[in-house]
């Protein structure tokens, strides 16, 4: 499942503009896999080192959320 979201990650960076609707669902799983992180954190299930894998998802996410608002701009100025 991870490789076919890195693929997915690639399609939506060929055309960003093309492939908006698909950054919902990416940046879902991006802040999902954040939650899921925490969540195990407080309950003492995973270490702390190992909750700094949720850094990257997290910065992607908000990347996400970035691109989305300026490929609206974009769209929106054509």
């Amino acid at each position: 499942m991870a490789l076919a979201w890195q693929i997915a990650f690639l399609v939506i960076g060929s055309n960003p503009t093309r492939f908006r609707a698909l950054m919902i669902p990416a940046m879902h799983e991006q802040f999902g896999d954040v939650a899921t992180l925490a969540v195990l954190y407080e309950q003492g299930r995973i270490a702390p080192v190992d909750e700094l894998a949720a850094v990257p998802d997290g910065m992607l996410g908000v990347l996400f959320v970035l691109a989305f608002a300026q490929t609206r701009a974009i769209r929106g100025s054509r």
